[in-house]
């Protein structure tokens, strides 16, 4: 059993990289993803545990992109750890725009009568390199203003919410390319956040394998057994590795765990394999 899709305080999780890699472990995962936001710098800090616990970590980001539709888009990459690679020169810049978003966020929170201080939510994230909007929607409710982070998101942090400030994205096709030239695989993460029609999501996919990418989310902690299926049919009808993982965040995401999700994931070893046989050649 693998993982190929966590987050630590790194970015917006609320377990350290060590620990993600530890719950990986008790979970009897051979391997463990760390997918950091538009950052590989935990990547370091989880190598070093797994080496002392004997499990595999693979090294990846999760990058957001500018989507087809309304939905949100992202993309994991995967085997990728050196931050003067192609990729992490482009995350660079990604992160000082989130921190220049993360700003913005404050200023809007105050117009529209939810004054925060921006201390408080660097404080909560543990640094401002790992601030997102998890950490301003709990800060908000330790403030009184909402009563749950999912209130604070419906309300004023989610996409087209009043309070909503977006970030820098690329384009898919760019994410494909750096990685490419990193030496890693572009997977499209959880397909179905995407909002798209079957046929709409079926010419996506084409679009994206045209462009160089090496999987697709098929498994996928919140999705039904019935929409697994269907995602891994699509992905082998477009010559994708169809991958899995729990999108793990700690407390920001309760109900999903380190490799088996809600409950019933299983990732088998060998779409671990099949990604490898996508690297492109040194």
């Amino acid at each position: 059993m693998i993982d190929l899709h966590t987050h630590s305080t790194v970015s917006d999780g609320s377990d350290p990289p060590a620990r993600v890699v530890e719950l990986a472990a008790e979970a009897g995962c051979r391997a463990v993803a760390l997918t950091d936001h538009d950052s590989l710098a935990g990547l370091a800090a989880a190598e070093v545990r797994a080496g002392q616990l004997g499990i595999e970590l693979v090294p990846g980001c999760e990058v957001s992109v500018k989507p087809p539709a309304t939905g949100g888009m992202h993309v994991l990459v995967y085997f990728v750890d050196d931050p003067m690679s192609p990729l992490g020169v482009e995350l660079d810049r990604l992160r000082d725009d989130r921190a220049r978003r993360n700003r913005a966020l404050v200023i809007r929170l105050a117009d529209l009568g939810f004054p925060i201080a921006y201390e408080d939510v660097v404080a909560e994230a543990g640094s401002e390199a790992g601030v997102g909007r998890p950490h301003f929607a709990r800060v908000l409710v330790a403030s009184g203003a909402v009563s749950s982070v999912q209130e604070a998101f419906d309300r004023l942090l989610g996409n087209g919410a009043p309070a909503y400030v977006p970030k820098a994205r690329i384009e898919a096709p760019r994410v494909a390319e750096l990685a490419t030239a990193s030496g890693g695989v572009a997977v499209l993460a959880h397909p179905l956040s995407l909002g798209l029609a079957p046929d709409e999501l079926d010419a996506t996919v084409a679009g994206l394998a045209a462009a160089g990418f090496g999987g697709l989310e098929a498994v996928y902690s919140r999705y039904t057994p019935d929409e697994r299926r269907t995602l891994t049919a699509l992905a082998r009808n477009h010559g994708l590795v169809a991958t899995g993982g729990s999108d793990h965040h700690g407390t920001f995401k309760p109900d999903l765990t380190v490799g088996t999700g809600a409950g019933d994931l299983r990732v088998s070893d060998s779409v671990l394999d099949e990604l490898r046989e996508r690297r492109p050649a040194a």
